[in-house]
């Protein structure tokens, strides 16, 4: 299921999209925000597939060298572990997988280069040869080769990037935590069990939870600049990113409107998100604000925290 980070990410950007076009519609921006979590989801089936289509490549170059007019003896005797992979047959045979692939138009049809790509960069690769060149076969060696493959093959690949911000620019940094999805969903699957996908999220309190965060970061805006502002009187507004504001904004929401949630992790989470999404010193000063205005907050009582081990 889609992390509580992504989710916060997604947040963040929506807030700042919704703020910078100056839209009047709250409402509008959050169905925003709820597609481009389900966007998310989408890429995870789509890149799942991917392994599938390098696979019904290789099938297509085994047969091509037994069709030529002189093949080799390694034309006609071709190792075909790969091709026999059983958790990439588990995949090309899940139902759940093919079903949501088809009704929501993901394929790779139109991208044969991509492909072409992936697999030359596969075939080069020392943890296939390896595997190509063991002659014991298991579900344990299956499995442990292809999540090699979603952990080497497709993060920092500049095609595949070029193609899913063609085909969505709500891809744009999702591929990281997609494939960390992935990884997780095939160590979870075992031989004598289909493939079984991970949900969208954990629950639907997951979605209220974001949207919520959300609306109550535009809503409040105001309100939570004026905080901020307390806290920066001193500061050269310049020498801040209007990413940083919107980043510290969402962060407000989060600490005073979700009090299941302990401070540390929101902290922790929006900080470690601000290292990414704005300047190199944005971090540092965003934990020096963020720390002064949770002091005051929980002093005031406007951050209060519920459940076992949250309240103070």
């Amino acid at each position: 299921m889609l992390s509580r980070r992504l989710l916060r990410i997604k947040a963040i950007k929506a807030v700042y999209a919704h703020l910078k076009s100056e839209a009047d519609s709250v409402g509008a921006s959050e169905k925003n925000l709820v597609y481009s979590i389900e966007k998310a989801y989408h890429l995870y089936n789509h890149v799942f597939n991917i392994v599938v289509e390098v696979k019904k490549l290789a099938e297509t170059k085994i047969l091509a060298g037994k069709q030529k007019h002189l093949p080799t003896y390694e034309d006609l005797n071709p190792n075909t572990k790969f091709v026999d992979n059983a958790v990439i047959n588990k995949i090309a045979e899940c139902e759940q997988l093919a079903i949501f692939c088809e009704r929501n138009s993901l394929n790779w049809s139109n991208y044969p280069e991509l492909i072409k790509k992936i697999y030359s960069n596969l075939i080069k690769s020392d943890y296939y040869k390896n595997y190509m060149d063991k002659k014991s076969r298991s579900y344990v060696e299956d499995q442990k080769f292809v999540i090699d493959f979603f952990t080497y093959e497709l993060e920092d690949n500049e095609l595949l990037e070029e193609v899913l911000l063609e085909q969505s620019i709500f891809w744009e940094d999702d591929l990281g935590f997609v494939l960390t999805m992935i990884i997780k969903t095939l160590q979870g699957c075992s031989e004598k069990k289909a493939l079984k996908l991970m949900p969208m999220l954990k629950t639907q309190d997951d979605l209220d939870y974001i949207k919520s965060v959300f609306c109550k970061a535009l809503i409040n805006k105001d309100n939570y600049m004026k905080i901020i502002e307390r806290f920066t009187k001193n500061w050269d507004v310049d020498r801040f990113a209007f990413m940083d504001h919107v980043i510290m904004i969402t962060a407000i929401s989060e600490l005073i409107n979700c009090p299941t949630i302990p401070i540390k992790v929101t902290l922790d989470e929006f900080i470690e998100i601000s290292k990414y999404y704005s300047t190199l010193s944005s971090s540092t000063f965003i934990n020096g604000v963020l720390d002064k205005i949770v002091d005051e907050l929980k002093a005031d009582g406007t951050i209060t925290k519920e459940g076992r081990g949250l309240v103070e």
